[in-house]
C-alpha cells in the first residue's frame, strides 16, 4: 500500500507541477490575455495592413491556446490576408497546413477553395481585365488550381465553396482552351501545320465546351488547306458551319 501511495503521491506532485507550468508558460506567452483578446489584436493588425506582425500575434495564439476556436480561425485569417496580399505562394502553404491539421473540419472547404484561388491568381496581372490576357503567359499555376478546385468538389460536394469553385473551373477551362488557341495560331504563322491542329485537336477533345472550339474548328481547316488535305479541311469546316453557322473568325495571322 504504501509503494502504492508514494507512486500516487509522486504523480500527482508532477502532474500539479506541469499544470502550474504549463500556466506559467501560458501566461508568459499571452500576457494574461484572452484568446478572444488575442485574436482581436490580430485582426486590428490585419485590418492596418499589417499581415507579418499578425501573423506572430496569431503564432502565439496557437501556441497559448491551440485547442480554441480562436486559434482555428486565426489560421483561416492569416490564409485569406496572404492571398489579399497577393503573397499566394505563402497562402497555398498556408492552407496546405490548415487541410493537414483539420480535413474533415466544417471550414476546410474555406481552405480549399482559398488554395485554388491563389493559384488561379499567380498567373494574373492587373491589366488583365483591359489590355492583357494570362491565356498568353505560363499556364502551369491555372492547372494546378484546376486540380485544387476538383479536389476541393469531390471531397465537399455540398459545400457552397464547391458550388464557387465550379464556376472558377468555367473560367479556367476557358483561358486554358484559349492558351492552346494561342500556341496554335503561333505554330500556324511558324508554318508547323501539324502541331497547329494537334493542338487544336486538344482543344475539342479537352475543353468542348468553351468559346475558343469555333476558332480551333477554323484553324485546323486552315492548316490542312496548308498540307494539302482538302478532304479533312472540308470535314472541319462542314462540322463548323453545323455547329456555329454565325463564326467569324477573331484572331489574326501573319501574312
Amino acid at each position: 500500500m504504501r509503494f502504492i501511495f508514494v507512486i500516487f503521491f509522486s504523480f500527482s506532485t508532477l502532474f500539479m507541477s506541469g499544470c502550474w507550468w504549463e500556466e506559467e508558460t501560458r501566461e508568459s506567452i499571452t500576457g494574461y490575455q484572452t484568446p478572444k483578446e488575442i485574436f482581436e489584436n490580430g485582426m486590428n493588425e490585419l485590418d492596418a495592413g499589417q499581415v507579418d506582425n499578425a501573423i506572430k500575434i496569431f503564432e502565439r495564439l496557437r501556441a497559448a491556446y491551440p485547442a480554441s476556436k480562436y486559434a482555428i480561425q486565426s489560421r483561416l485569417e492569416t490564409i485569406y490576408a496572404l492571398h489579399e496580399k497577393e503573397r499566394f505562394d505563402e497562402a497555398i502553404s498556408e492552407a496546405d497546413e490548415y487541410i493537414k491539421l483539420f480535413p474533415n473540419h466544417f471550414s476546410s472547404p474555406y481552405a480549399f477553395y482559398l488554395k485554388g484561388l491563389s493559384a488561379e491568381n499567380k498567373s494574373r496581372s492587373i491589366l488583365d481585365d483591359y489590355v492583357t490576357d494570362n491565356a498568353e503567359r505560363d499556364t502551369s499555376s491555372v492547372k494546378i488550381a484546376l486540380e485544387y478546385y476538383l479536389e476541393l468538389i469531390n471531397k465537399f460536394p455540398e459545400s457552397q465553396y464547391s458550388v464557387e469553385a465550379k464556376d472558377r473551373l468555367v473560367i479556367i477551362r476557358n483561358i486554358l482552351a484559349r492558351h492552346e488557341l494561342v500556341i496554335a495560331i503561333f505554330y500556324t504563322n511558324k508554318n508547323a501545320h501539324i502541331g497547329a491542329i494537334n493542338r487544336c485537336k486538344y482543344i475539342l477533345e479537352k475543353y468542348p465546351n468553351t468559346p475558343s472550339v469555333p476558332a480551333a474548328l477554323h484553324l485546323i481547316a486552315l492548316n490542312y488547306d496548308k498540307i494539302n488535305a482538302p478532304k479533312l479541311a472540308e470535314d472541319a469546316r462542314r462540322v463548323l458551319k453545323a455547329s456555329y453557322p454565325k463564326y467569324i473568325p477573331h484572331y489574326s495571322l501573319v501574312n
